[in-house]
């Protein structure tokens, strides 16, 4: 937060958003773990950080931060984000102005008319999304489908589309894969229900029996941004404090491939040459 503040953003191409929660609700983690030492200095660092900056609540912070990143998308940048990095991002700039943050998380009581006061212009993949309205639940809003899906785990697989690399040069790069066919993963954001999506997003990866998309991308002003679904390609069901995959172990991984697609895209683009 602090680099995007000081508007350091413009010097990089690229930026990957994982496991971040922008609504300033701490990961909407208080039910299972507020009590929880990890928790609690969660808290202060973002709380202290937020006064840092001359905000009184971490959400008027992560507000902040999230409007440096849409101008720096805007003028070239390019944002990938995963997990709840996707739907908090544009909750965020929908709630503009407006306190969506029970009193667990910022102090005071939730604006009672924050749904209504929502504007989905500002967002950049979501629209007539509901916020969750309880803030003990362990969900941000209906943009999510973890709670929707009926599916085993050995049946839950997602399907690239095909794009032609002459007319679709950049969703071609994005879904390059030795399968067209990826394992799915959960995640606090595991996929985004397809009714909540604004018309100009373009889906790169979806589970149709479930109506759902994985990995999705548009593009804002000058520059791109990626939305995948799921915190971990392999491991299926990641859980606080566990252990970090060793990707040793999976060099051929799908849904890591995707990840490093998105790595791998900023150099890809063509640069302005001298003549």
């Amino acid at each position: 937060d602090d680099e995007v503040l000081a508007d350091k953003l413009p010097q990089y191409d690229w930026l990957h958003l994982h496991h971040e929660d922008f609504t300033g609700q701490f990961g909407r983690f208080y039910a299972s773990y507020h009590n929880y030492p990890w928790y609690k200095e969660n808290v202060r660092l973002l709380t202290e950080l937020a006064h840092k900056h001359g905000f009184e609540k971490v959400s008027q912070l992560k507000l902040a931060v999230v409007k440096k990143i849409r101008e720096y998308i805007i003028g070239g940048g390019f944002m990938f984000a995963m997990c709840s990095a996707t739907d908090t991002y544009d909750i965020a700039l929908a709630a503009d102005g407006v306190d969506i943050c029970a009193e667990y998380y910022d102090g005071d009581p939730m604006d009672p008319h924050a749904q209504e006061k929502l504007n989905y212009d500002n967002c950049l993949a979501f629209r007539d999304f509901q916020l969750s309205m309880n803030p003990l639940e362990y969900e941000f809003s209906s943009i999510d489908n973890s709670l929707h899906r009926n599916i085993p785990p050995d049946q839950d697989y997602f399907t690239l589309f095909d794009f032609s690399a002459k007319w679709d040069p950049v969703p071609t790069m994005l879904t390059q894969c030795h399968t067209r066919t990826i394992k799915g993963f959960m995640g606090q954001t595991t996929a985004f229900r397809k009714q909540y999506l604004k018309p100009n997003v373009l889906v790169l990866g979806e589970t149709r029996p479930l109506d759902e998309a994985r990995y999705i991308h548009g593009e804002l002003g000058k520059g791109f941004w990626t939305f995948y679904g799921g915190h971990d390609p392999e491991d299926y069901r990641h859980y606080v404090n566990d252990p970090e995959t060793d990707l040793s172990l999976h060099p051929n991984s799908p849904g890591y491939r995707l990840i490093l697609n998105n790595v791998l895209f900023p150099a890809a683009r063509k640069k302005k040459r001298k003549t």
